[in-house]
């Protein structure tokens, strides 16, 4: 089973059927948990590839879980279209994915791979 990550994106913005909230251009915080086959796949190395085609930073790493953890900054428009994109392309690989968002923190010059 595949993640559905256009609702699940949605829902994260708090967006129902009736429209979308207006976006804010302040930089907001993502933390995702993809679960699923996520380990083993590649899937840190491909993130980090994603991210340096979008203006977010932050980092993508293997839990003890078997999950992923990816923790991403900027704008909300930009982490929607990294968020988009990761789905998209480990699509087959996750099986779900729970996200948090939050207040940025500025904490990160880029976007790396933690171990």
């Amino acid at each position: 089973m595949q993640c559905d990550v256009s609702k699940a994106v949605a829902t994260y913005w708090g967006e129902t059927s009736q429209g979308a909230m207006t976006a804010d251009s302040a930089a907001v915080r993502s933390t995702v948990h993809y679960s699923g086959r996520v380990q083993g796949v590649g899937f840190r190395y491909t993130a980090r590839a994603i991210a340096g085609g979008h203006n977010v930073t932050g980092y993508v790493q293997n839990l003890d879980d078997g999950r992923v953890r990816v923790i991403v900054e900027g704008e909300r428009d930009e982490i929607d279209r990294f968020l988009a994109e990761v789905a998209d392309r480990m699509s087959g690989y996750i099986r779900d994915m729970q996200v948090h968002k939050s207040s940025a923190t500025g904490e990160f010059d880029g976007f790396g791979i933690e171990h």
